[in-house]
């Protein structure tokens, strides 16, 4: 990943991905990578799969949780933690805040994956209802901070949350280091952002390859461009893909020269079958979009060795 120029100031660096990694570690799983033959072949290079549907919470989202919350000062937990998220991060900081034993509060949109909602409850979060537009989540969860005073972790822009994400890469790097290329799911930017930052520092010469919904494709317009381009409606099957990419993550994907690969949602849904059939691994849309992604680039990829780190796990599987 050669940058393209340097990342501002403010921004987490790797070593704060590495205190991430030391402050979650009592807490979140080292997950397994796994490998397929079958998958091998059909996308012509070596697959390692970072199998984070089998993370506490069924996401990489807790690893960035955890960290915020830990990193919280006692009397600033006490008080609480609130986000907005359509499941998977709402999940992961219930499951966080649960795990420090301080209250949380989630605000969810209309049309949120119940299988997602039910686990937020099931963590002892509360809910508040919103519609589902970015402004009017950020809005309820603004009014729900001043009612209650708890903190604010943003799904993918909070620094802390940025750096815990990267705790997933580091491990793939740690237990199977030598890749060519790593392929991650974009939508926040958070989990692209972490993973930037891991690669940078203890795999510069490895290709970050970014997979993102054609309906929600905001990333690839905003790198090609130069500049953060999110005024859009997203329309995809990926669900934990549909927010806007945060400024954060732009500058941190943009400064180590990041690339995109578009995908439609009738390949995403076939890579997802492709994974429960042939790694026997649950995986949500949003997840499957990564092997779709190298599929889409064989030709490029052929004979190399790749990392996928497969987001998570989250469906509703009585739709399925």
């Amino acid at each position: 990943m050669e940058p393209n120029a340097p990342v501002a100031a403010g921004l987490p660096t790797f070593d704060d991905v590495l205190a991430a990694a030391a402050r979650i570690a009592p807490h979140a799983h080292v997950t397994p990578v796994l490998q397929s033959r079958t998958l091998d072949a059909l996308a012509g290079c070596a697959l390692h799969f970072k199998a984070e549907p089998l993370q506490r919470a069924g996401a990489f989202k807790f690893r960035g949780a955890c960290n915020a919350v830990w990193a919280l000062p006692a009397d600033a937990a006490a008080r609480g933690v609130v986000t907005h998220s359509s499941g998977n991060h709402g999940g992961a900081l219930a499951l966080a805040a649960a795990t420090r034993g301080i209250p949380c509060h989630v605000v969810v949109p209309e049309g949120a994956i119940e299988a997602k909602l039910a686990a937020i409850r099931g963590y002892g979060a509360v809910l508040h209802r919103c519609a589902p537009t970015m402004a009017a989540r950020e809005e309820t969860a603004a009014r729900v901070q001043r009612e209650t005073g708890a903190t604010f972790v943003h799904p993918y822009a909070d620094p802390l949350v940025i750096a815990g994400q990267g705790t997933a890469a580091l491990e793939l790097l740690n237990a199977n280091g030598g890749f060519d290329a790593v392929v991650v799911p974009v939508g926040g930017g958070g989990l692209a952002a972490g993973t930037a930052l891991a690669l940078a520092a203890r795999a510069p010469d490895c290709e970050l390859l970014l997979a993102e919904p054609a309906g929600a494709a905001d990333t690839a317009r905003s790198l090609a461009a130069g500049r953060r381009d999110v005024d859009f409606v997203p329309d995809t099957v990926c669900d934990g893909l549909r927010g806007t990419l945060g400024q954060p993550g732009f500058e941190i994907l943009h400064a180590h020269g990041a690339r995109v690969t578009v995908v439609e949602d009738a390949d995403t849904l076939a890579a997802q079958r492709l994974l429960w059939t042939r790694l026997k691994l649950l995986v949500e849309p949003s997840s499957a979009i990564a092997l779709a992604a190298v599929l889409q680039q064989r030709d490029r990829l052929a004979g190399k060795r790749v990392g996928v780190i497969l987001s998570g796990g989250n469906v509703d599987t009585g739709a399925a």
